[in-house]
C-alpha cells in the first residue's frame, strides 16, 4: 500500500515514514500542502495520512483534493477537542487521530480505511490454494508460509486483487516504490521474477503481456 504522509514536524515524519514502512507499507513524507499536490499530480496512493497545522496553511483544505483522486484521508493531529475532530469529520476525513498516535493503531486504521467498501479487496484474499493476510502481511500457498519481501507480498496483493485481469506496469511501480526511490529498468522484472520462482511450485504463474504489465493465473507456465 502506498501512502503520502504530510507532516511537517521532522523528528515525528521520519519516525512515522520508517515505522510504516516497517509494517508494510510504501511512503512518500512530504512537510507542506504544495509538497502534497506535487505528489498528487505524479503518483497514486492508496491512502494519506493529513496533518493540520502546516507551513501552508490548513491540512482540512487538501481533503477536497484527495477525495477528487479517490484516495481516503486520515487526519493526524494535535487537535484533539471534540470540535476539532468534529470539523475534521465534517471536512471529509475519513478518519482522525490525536498526537501522539502509536504506529500499530496507526498502521490498523489505514488498513481499517483501505477495507471500506469502495477501496480495497477484504483483509484475507484467497485464489485456489493461495492465501493472503494483508493486515499480517502474510501469504500461504497450499498451507505453507511463503517468504515474500515487502515489495514481493505487495505485488502478489496487486495480482490477486486483479485477478483475472492484468496489473498495469505504472500501478506496479506506484505501489512498490516511493517517489524519491530510484527503480532501475530492471527493477521490476527481478521482483516478478522472484515471486514467479516462489509461487510456481503450487500451481500459479505470472504471466507477462509486455509493455503492458502481469496477470496471476492457475497452471503451468507455457
Amino acid at each position: 500500500m502506498h501512502i503520502l504522509l504530510i507532516e511537517d514536524e521532522t523528528d515525528l515524519r521520519v519516525l512515522a515514514a520508517s515505522g510504516l514502512e516497517r509494517r508494510g507499507f510504501a511512503v512518500d513524507a512530504v512537510p507542506t500542502l504544495a509538497a502534497a499536490h506535487d505528489c498528487l499530480a505524479v503518483s497514486r496512493f492508496d491512502a494519506a495520512i493529513v496533518d493540520r497545522r502546516l507551513p501552508d496553511g490548513e491540512g482540512l483544505s487538501l481533503l477536497p483534493l484527495l477525495a477528487r483522486h479517490g484516495v481516503p484521508a486520515l487526519v493526524a493531529t494535535a487537535f484533539g477537542d471534540v470540535e476539532d475532530r468534529i470539523a475534521g469529520l465534517d471536512a471529509g476525513a475519513d478518519d482522525y487521530v490525536v498526537k501522539p498516535y502509536d504506529l500499530d493503531e496507526l498502521a490498523a486504521r489505514l488498513r481499517a480505511l483501505l477495507r471500506r467498501p469502495g477501496q480495497r479487496q477484504p483483509p484475507v484474499l484467497a485464489q485456489g490454494p493461495m492465501r493472503l493476510d494483508t493486515g499480517a502481511q502474510q501469504a500461504w500457498l497450499n498451507d505453507v508460509p511463503l517468504d515474500l519481501g515487502r515489495r514481493e507480498f505487495a505485488l502478489l496483493r496487486l495480482l490477486l486483487e486483479a485477478m483475472p485481469g492484468v496489473v498495469i506496469r505504472d500501478i506496479v511501480q506506484d505501489r512498490l516504490y516511493t517517489l524519491d526511490e530510484a527503480v532501475s529498468p530492471n527493477a521490476l522484472e527481478a521482483i516478478v521474477s522472484r515471486l514467479r520462482k516462489r509461487l510456481a511450485p503450487g500451481g500459479f504463474f505470472i504471466e507477462n503481456w509486455r509493455g503492458i504489465g502481469w496477470r496471476l493465473v492457475i497452471g503451468e507456465e507455457p
